[in-house]
């Protein structure tokens, strides 16, 4: 059993496209040079994941690969905004003062799990009991739970791409002898041509885009008054490849009852804001005429993919206006430019948003349940947001048609959106543990019980209060005003969450180490076991087993140059945190492991 435990779950291998050789000096002679200038990273992925998936590969592009030369002396120039120091502050007067302990090779051999969770006075019985099943659950939903990529390499393939593949426009057409609807796409730009494998795997995908644009379309019935809706789904084929849905439904100008139509644009590119700029032109012209709307998404065909911090100019004409030009930017830093927070905590509590981020990260089961469309995609990719910078590896559907609400039964983890009306199926169907969450009342529907001792009390308390107080700590008095641009709740809420990792896991770099053949290998006992706090270990003995943290090694062990991403940045800046003395216990911990591992290598 303790095998079992002890084992991390396996991720499929890399294609041999992507197979990467680790190279680099292989001792250890100073450990702040290493863990600043050699540690491989891959951070700035947009959190979108799909169904069965892994991240989108729109954040990928925010950071372009580095050289591995950076210096300790550039990062301690690195300015911390004030917002980020105030959380600081709460997770410190929180934890208390020591973070990691002494090792030796003989504990990290001899200690067992159960050691490490019996020895705290407020640990009992029966939360351990709890632990330990939560451990064992875990591990038999990840033998049943197909494995997903995690590292991705594309980098340039996708900055050249097309803006976007597709753009359709959804109706919804009467059924023969019925009185309902349903919705069938009624012009496509491009059009299909070479009847090759591509393009029929391209017609598959169309034909299911109808029922994401509508999963509602048993309800709709002609109305005179309709304000406009904004929301994204996801489309996985069975490569993994992902398409993301970026719809804007509206009502054709007209007089009497009519039926809304949906303007979808279908990109491999994960940038909400951006192609709710591009969806906000369509509206406008199909308010003068549908005609005016198909040129305008010809030319934005023709015009290639912004990067971080760059602008596309799009010529276009309007009648009455003449030839325009549409400024299409991204921010430098699009890692939320997805992500609206304040949908999610006007929709639900601080405690409840902690509770079911807590749920995310062992992976369990969880359906958001909401009356608009708008309302289900903005929550539940704020909420994935959250994970930053895991990315939830299991099925992801923010917005689930009714016609394929069966899907809640699948024994594996997911993340489905549903809307209220197809609450009567969900109740007929056999639905395994899973936490349900009612965003229109702010309450679980059904939920497992637990949910609010999964994660570590005292860092559980520092992000309560820091969620708490984002308004105080957002108007507070700022230095600069690059700290006014950074208060933003985005930023607050994003930097809270980082902060809960980095006490968590911020220290994974120190037991990156490298054997003979230069791979490098991450020591998993070791790391766990140089946190000082129990209740932070006990964490790790399940977080740890998840494939969230499977992959983000994975991809550090990979890597062979980092990416110079947000959290890396916030790990630099928390190891140079730590007391000299807690660093020296882990730099002898590390000498002796080396040793040992030199040792095994020349004895096999």
């Amino acid at each position: 059993m303790d095998r079992k435990l002890n084992s991390p779950p396996q991720l499929p291998s890399k294609p041999s496209s992507q197979s990467l050789r680790l190279t680099g000096p292989s001792d250890r002679k100073s450990h702040r040079a290493l863990q600043l200038s050699k540690r491989h990273s891959h951070d700035d992925m947009l959190l979108l994941p799909q169904l069965g998936g892994s991240p989108s590969p729109c954040g990928l592009l925010d950071d372009s690969l580095c050289s591995t030369s950076d210096t300790l002396a550039s990062h301690r120039h690195w300015r911390i905004p004030k917002l980020v120091q105030r959380i600081n502050s709460i997770y410190c007067t929180k934890r208390g003062k020591k973070r990691l302990k002494k090792l030796s090779m003989s504990n990290i051999e001899t200690a067992s799990l159960r050691d490490d969770n019996s020895e705290s006075e407020s640990d009992s019985d029966d939360r351990f009991k709890a632990h330990t099943q939560r451990l064992l659950k875990l591990q038999s939903i990840l033998r049943r739970a197909p494995s997903y990529r995690t590292l991705e390499l594309q980098l340039i393939e996708w900055q050249e791409r097309e803006l976007f593949e597709y753009f359709v426009v959804i109706s919804l057409k009467k059924k023969p002898s019925k009185n309902s609807y349903s919705p069938e796409v009624t012009y496509q730009f491009p059009k299909l041509e070479r009847p090759t494998k591509q393009m029929r795997e391209a017609e598959q995908r169309l034909k299911a885009i109808p029922q994401f644009c509508y999963p509602d379309a048993k309800d709709w019935s002609p109305v005179s008054e309709y304000a406009s809706e904004t929301f994204s789904f996801m489309l996985t084929g069975e490569d993994g490849s992902r398409r993301f849905g970026y719809c804007r439904r509206l009502l054709p100008s007209g007089k009497g009852p009519r039926l809304p139509e949906v303007y979808c644009v279908i990109s491999r590119l994960g940038c909400f804001d951006l192609f709710s700029t591009i969806l906000d032109e369509v509206e406008r012209r199909r308010g003068i005429s549908a005609a005016l709307v198909y040129p305008f998404m010809r030319s934005l065909m023709e015009s290639p993919f912004p990067a971080p911090g760059k602008t596309i100019k799009v010529k276009t004409f309007l009648p009455g206006a003449g030839n325009e030009v549409i400024e299409l930017r991204r921010p430098t830093d699009s890692r939320l430019e997805h992500v609206d927070f304040d949908s999610l905590f006007s929709c639900l509590s601080v405690r409840q948003v902690i509770r079911v981020f807590a749920s995310l990260l062992l992976e369990r089961r969880v359906i958001f349940v909401a009356d608009k469309l708008s309302t289900l995609s903005s929550c539940i990719h704020a909420v994935v947001a959250l994970l930053y910078p895991f990315s939830w590896q299991h099925t992801f559907i923010p917005v689930l048609p009714g016609s394929m609400v069966d899907i809640v039964c699948c024994p594996t983890p997911f993340l489905v959106g549903l809307l209220s009306s197809s609450m009567p199926k969900l109740k007929e169907l056999p639905v395994e543990e899973a936490l349900m969450v009612d965003l229109g009342t702010d309450r679980f529907i059904r939920q497992m019980d637990d949910e609010a001792s999964l994660l570590p009390r005292k860092l559980q308390s520092a992000l309560e209060q820091a969620l708490e107080q984002r308004n105080d700590i957002i108007n507070q008095d700022s230095d600069s005003e690059s700290d006014e641009e950074y208060n933003s709740l985005n930023s607050l809420v994003s930097e809270a969450f980082i902060r809960f990792f980095l006490e968590t896991i911020g220290h994974y770099s120190l037991f990156l180490t490298q054997n003979e053949r230069g791979e490098r290998i991450f020591q998993r006992e070791a790391f766990r076991k140089s946190v000082a706090s129990k209740s932070i270990r006990r964490f790790l003995g399940v977080f740890m087993e998840s494939q969230m943290f499977a992959g983000f090694i994975q991809d550090r062990e990979l890597r062979k140059c980092r990416a110079k991403g947000l959290f890396e940045q916030r790990v630099d800046q928390y190891l140079e945190e730590l007391p000299d003395t807690e660093q020296s216990g882990v730099n002898k911990f590390l000498k002796g492991l080396g040793s040992k591992m030199k040792f095994l290598h020349k004895k096999s």
